[in-house]
């Protein structure tokens, strides 16, 4: 039997709804949410390919590359982190939770004394945020990373404002940015340089969007200026997760790294984000759905339920929050039924 179920697309934080196509209870394909207010019927490739992760998801949990039963896996686990001294074990939760593992996360280093460790693409969050339709009807928009190419639906958004007459002036790091087709303007120097150039032509019917800063003091430059800010997290749940823990930036993360002996990685490709020796660290556990770089160095691996396989929400990149339910059965526990047997 032919079934269509809806969801969310969890790959950046602009919250795109996603159609789901099972056949015979076997997930087959995906096709865009006509319906849903961010996307309506639009998807970018990460989008379609969402379901990847769930048709390679783990099947058997592993130690030191030797597949065993999870729950050998979870005693091990508990056994690694009880011998260690707390302040030697860290904690990663990133935009890859949903607001409700996070909040479990938070609560089981807590309870430990764990340290926990947050990053969120070294930016922060910022309390008013512009709205997809403030990007649309600006006059202005100054765009910051080659937003048409890395998050599409936003990309629609700044097309549209240009559509209706605006400026549009574009920075990124790549010459050949696909968002300096349609600029105005384009740069390829440091933010600052870029704020300092075009200062004048900011006012309060610009919108600034943007999806990475050289360094944390370019944060404080942008909250300065006298517009509307977007910034567009490369996670689902990076801005929810601003409401529950703190995040660091990347210089806080490798001083932590540096001091952790136990690392417990919840669905988070951290070794993917960071140019550091993870050999230093003497075990590193993680949970995740599929196969990734830090599932590739770790010592103990437990697989968890895929966003498809539960019941969850995200807050997405302009502060609402959008929930999600379960599109199909799965024998895998969730994070949250994991911490529970760490417990």
């Amino acid at each position: 039997m032919l079934e269509i179920k809806h969801t969310l697309c969890p790959f950046c934080s602009v919250g795109c709804g996603l159609n789901v196509v099972i056949n015979d209870g076997e997930i087959v394909g995906t096709f865009p949410y006509k319906r849903h207010p961010v996307n309506a019927g639009k998807n970018c490739l990460n989008g379609r390919k969402s379901i990847d992760c769930y048709q390679n998801r783990f099947q058997k949990a592993s130690i030191s590359k030797t597949e065993v039963d999870i729950e050998k896996a979870i005693i091990d686990a508990s056994k690694e982190l009880d011998s260690a001294d707390a302040s030697d074990v860290t904690v990663i939760c990133s935009g890859n939770n949903t607001m409700e593992e996070i909040e479990a996360i938070k609560n089981f280093a807590e309870s430990k004394n764990y340290n926990i460790a947050f990053y969120a693409d070294n930016l922060k969050d910022f309390s008013d945020v512009a709205s997809y339709d403030d990007v649309a009807g600006a006059s202005k928009v100054f765009v910051i990373g080659d937003l048409l190419y890395e998050n599409p639906l936003i990309g629609r958004r700044i097309v549209h404002a240009k559509q209706n007459n605006a400026k549009i002036y574009a920075l990124s790091k790549n010459e050949n940015a696909l968002t300096f087709n349609i600029a105005d303007e384009t740069f390829t120097s440091s933010l600052q340089e870029f704020l300092d150039k075009l200062g004048g032509e900011i006012d309060d019917s610009s919108v600034i969007v943007f999806n990475y800063v050289d360094c944390r003091e370019d944060l404080d430059k942008l909250e300065s200026v006298n517009c509307k800010l977007l910034p567009v997290f490369s996670k689902s749940n990076t801005k929810g997760a601003f409401n529950i823990t703190d995040s660091k930036s990347e210089e806080e993360m490798i001083d932590l790294l540096d001091n952790t002996k136990v690392l417990l990685v919840f669905n988070d490709d951290i070794v993917d984000e960071f140019d550091y020796d993870f050999t230093k660290i003497s075990k590193i556990i993680t949970l995740a759905a599929c196969q990734n770089n830090t599932t590739e160095i770790s010592d103990i691996v437990i697989p968890i339920k895929t966003w498809l396989e539960q019941d969850g929400s995200f807050v997405n990149a302009m502060g609402e929050t959008q929930n999600f339910t379960q599109v199909i059965e799965s024998d895998n526990l969730s994070e949250i039924e994991i911490i529970e047997k760490l417990n």
